[in-house]
């Protein structure tokens, strides 16, 4: 019952017998049977309860006040408590601080706070009405044990001050406790210092081993454990740690510092001193060694707690099941699910929740439905960590119906979608271009009372400036500041980069300069993103400064703001100084990456110094960085327009046994190269090598002795060198481009596709990958001669099955006729 509706109970007009003072009051049998009575009305009766309260007052001419205190400390329901309460106060009952005492101890007891605090302003106001050291040491309990800890902590200062003594030492320890689970180490300190100083003293024992426990955790949390340690043995002598919960403590304290070594010591000399440890002091040295991936050490205290006659508890489990798959022993974690059960070890939640997270991580998403479906076959409630993982899997793979079924079925489970799971969908749509959908679950999430913070509205104005929507994404900022939701740098860098995709750099300047004028720190991001800006814009010198400016900050560039900056002086020809802050990167000891080594191969082949652009390819080679698609495009276009066929057949051969997928720009230099250097494409390039010809330099120049259309036959090579190197499925699409631009399949394609088929292994199943032969009218010389050329660069067994898959076809083709 709260205040407004105590103020509802109407007064009642009996006059009141005269009130005894508490000094001179004795409690009687017959009080006591008035307050036993008194007690069963409130109990019993629904109506008129005043009415019969006031009544047996005016008979027994005993004030309501002379019995408050006993009807409180009898009363164990808060309800009634505020009830009889309520009639006091109508009643202009005046209470004495035993009445407040009582009254208080049943509300703190029921965690009725908003009632405490407007009884404690009440009666802290008069002494009168002063409330008893036990009531305020219930109090104290009570609000540190509900996490009101400064509120515990206010009122504990007030009994110091006011009786000149402590609390209770179960409210000491509680509020001790309370300040070190806050991180307030320092009050922490203060109220221990308090117990120390009084213990033993007149007011006997303030200070007990659930005391120096709590110190020694709060120490071990911060770090200081041999200060936890010295702790011990101040009060109980060197060397000597008196019980196993110190051990305990000791231990966990070590692992999570990660002094596994000094744990594990400590758990040899407690089993020398005939402690015997329990499951929580294995489970502290299990998870020490987990977190340092020592699972040989894990196995052996597992086998010790076995070997002692210990089970080992599901806990336990999950955390090494867990530290498994972080570490990417997948074989092993699925080892130690098999033993889990095995030994009967029931899988809870934690466990399902972890294989379902993992294979999530994998991309085995069907996997993880299976799992899912376990958890509800053997009655477990699946929760928020069991869907989110699904529902970012399918998002990932753009599975956006699924992930939406996902999130109806885990409200259905009464588990509310929270901003994790949210931001999972809003950021899978943004990835997959669905920028108008991202919006929608914003939507979803504000009408469930889920704001979304600052991450979610930055994905969603990301997206936006990649659709070129610009100004709806600075119509988001405003939402998040009428929202009291602070744009943090990455919002920032996302609107700087909008103005400069939208070719709005004068305005991006003057945002970045606003931000910094506020006192906000643009971080890395916001620098890098203005680099990029400069560097779009050719302002070179502005780039640099800017970097500069970084230095000042104390902010330290990274790969992508070295990258940014060596590939806006490339775009403007300045290799020079692109090698120039190369050579200052590799000063710094960063290690350039793909973007960065592209950018400088670009630079040389831009110069036409392809041979200095392929020293740079060994290079980042043997630095162990892959080039990418972009980089082997780059090579193969300079070389083809300088008509040096045999380098860029050599290029593109290399780019496909890295399996690096070509894409349209290299098809497209390559179709233009081939095609435009025909008339005699082996004989004018052999000056350029004396090395072996490159496949596709070899099937083109076949194909065009042949007499075959020139563009024709780019197509068919490039096909061919695909479907050797076992990319059947880009050969396909290519084949339906070639297509769409006049240039049919035909026996050379067919011949082509059928070795892709077999490279891949899907021999069987040949019919329902290659659709053209219903389109081709094959002829058997020409397609057999170069089924033999293809051969000479496949394997044996796939020559072979492409070899009866063509005379099968040939022999259908023929019983047609």
């Amino acid at each position: 019952m709260s205040k407004a509706i105590l103020s509802l109970i109407k007064p009642l007009h009996h006059p009141q017998p005269k009130a005894k003072t508490p000094t001179n009051f004795v409690i009687t049998p017959r009080i006591k049977r008035l307050a036993d009575e008194v007690c069963e009305i409130l109990r019993t009766q629904e109506k008129k309860w005043e009415q019969t309260l006031q009544n047996r007052f005016f008979e027994e001419e005993i004030a309501p006040s002379e019995v408050a205190h006993l009807v409180f400390d009898k009363i164990r329901d808060c309800e009634l408590g505020l009830r009889f309460f309520g009639f006091l106060s109508e009643s202009s009952s005046s209470l004495d601080g035993f009445a407040y005492s009582s009254f208080l101890k049943l509300l703190a007891r029921s965690k009725v706070f908003a009632e405490v605090e407007n009884v404690l302003t009440e009666c802290l106001q008069c002494e009168e009405k002063l409330p008893t050291r036990e009531a305020l040491d219930v109090v104290i309990h009570k609000y540190a044990e509900s996490g009101l800890v400064l509120k515990a902590l206010e009122l504990f200062s007030f009994v110091l001050k006011n009786y000149n003594a402590l609390p209770r030492l179960t409210a000491c320890n509680s509020l001790l406790n309370g300040l070190v689970m806050d991180g307030n180490m320092e009050a922490a300190w203060r109220l221990y210092d308090e117990m120390a100083k009084r213990d033993g003293g007149s007011e006997g024992m303030c200070l007990d081993n659930y005391s120096v426990c709590i110190m020694v955790k709060g120490l071990c949390k911060e770090g200081n454990v041999e200060k936890g340690r010295r702790l011990i043995e101040k009060r109980w002598g060197r060397n000597c740690i008196p019980n196993i919960v110190f051990y305990n403590t000791l231990i966990d304290g070590y692992c999570k510092k990660g002094e596994v070594e000094r744990a594990y010591g400590l758990l040899e000399e407690l089993k020398a001193k005939g402690f015997l440890p329990t499951q929580e002091t294995y489970g502290a040295v299990i998870n020490g060694f987990c977190k340092r991936g020592d699972f040989e050490k894990v196995d052996r205290v597992l086998k010790e707690m076995e070997s002692g006659g210990m089970e080992v508890n599901i806990r336990v489990y999950n955390n090494v099941l867990d530290a498994k798959y972080k570490r990417g022993f997948v074989g092993e974690a699925l080892e130690t699910t098999r033993k889990m059960i095995e030994v009967g070890c029931k899988l809870d939640i934690v466990t399902y929740n972890t294989l379902i997270s993992n294979a999530c991580r994998d991309g085995n998403v069907q996997e993880a439905e299976k799992i899912l479906k376990k958890v509800t076959n053997c009655g477990l409630v699946p929760n928020k960590l069991t869907f989110t993982p699904l529902i970012h899997a399918y998002c990932k793979k753009g599975d956006f119906d699924k992930a939406s079924t996902l999130l109806v079925y885990m409200t259905e489970c009464g588990q509310k979608p929270d901003l994790k799971t949210y931001g999972g969908l809003v950021h899978g749509f943004v990835v997959a271009g669905e920028v108008d959908a991202a919006l929608t679950i914003r939507n979803k999430m504000v009408e469930r009372g889920i704001s979304p913070d600052a991450c979610i509205y930055n994905v969603l104005m990301n997206g936006l400036c990649k659709k070129d929507r610009f100004d709806e994404a600075k119509n988001l900022l405003l939402e998040m500041l009428d929202h009291n939701v602070s744009p943090n740098n990455y919002v920032y860098a996302t609107l700087v980069d909008g103005y400069i995709r939208s070719g709005d750099f004068d305005d991006a300047k003057k945002l970045f300069d606003d931000i910094v004028k506020r006192g906000v720190d643009p971080g890395l991001v916001g620098y890098n993103a203005m680099i990029k800006g400069y560097c779009r814009f050719g302002s070179m010198k502005d780039a640099i400064f800017c970097l500069k400016r970084m230095a000042g900050r104390n902010i330290s560039p990274d790969q992508f703001t070295y990258s940014t900056i060596i590939d806006g002086y490339i775009k403007q020809n300045d290799l020079r100084g692109a090698l120039s802050v190369f050579c200052r990167l590799i000063k710094r000891s960063y290690a350039p990456n793909v973007v960065t080594y592209t950018s400088l191969v670009s630079g040389f082949c831009r110069c036409g110094n392809i041979a200095r652009a392929e020293i740079f390819l060994k290079g980042m080679q043997l630095n162990g960085v892959r080039p990418n698609v972009v980089t082997y495009t780059v090579l193969i276009g300079s070389s083809c327009k300088e008509g040096k066929l045999v380098k860029a057949s050599s290029f593109f051969e290399e780019m496909l046994m890295s399996k690096c997928n070509p894409n349209d720009v290299t098809f497209h230099y390559l179709v233009n190269g081939l095609s435009n250097n025909s008339a005699c494409p082996i004989s004018s390039t052999q000056s350029e090598s004396d090395r072996e010809i490159p496949m596709l330099l070899d099937i083109f120049g076949k194909m065009v002795t042949d007499g075959s259309n020139p563009v024709s036959s780019a197509y068919n090579s490039i096909v061919a060198c695909l479907c050797l190197n076992g990319m059947l499925e880009t050969a396909l699409l290519l084949t339906d481009k070639m297509s769409k631009k006049g240039f049919p399949p035909d026996s050379v394609t067919l011949a082509a596709l059928l070795h892709g088929v077999c490279s891949v292994g899907k021999f069987k199943e040949w019919r329902n990958i290659i659709i053209t032969p219903k389109l081709i009218e094959p002829k058997a010389d020409v397609a057999l001669k170069y089924l033999s050329i293809f051969g000479q660069y496949s394997t044996h067994q796939a020559s072979s099955e492409a070899s009866l898959i063509l005379h099968t076809l040939l022999k259908e083709r023929k019983s047609d006729e």
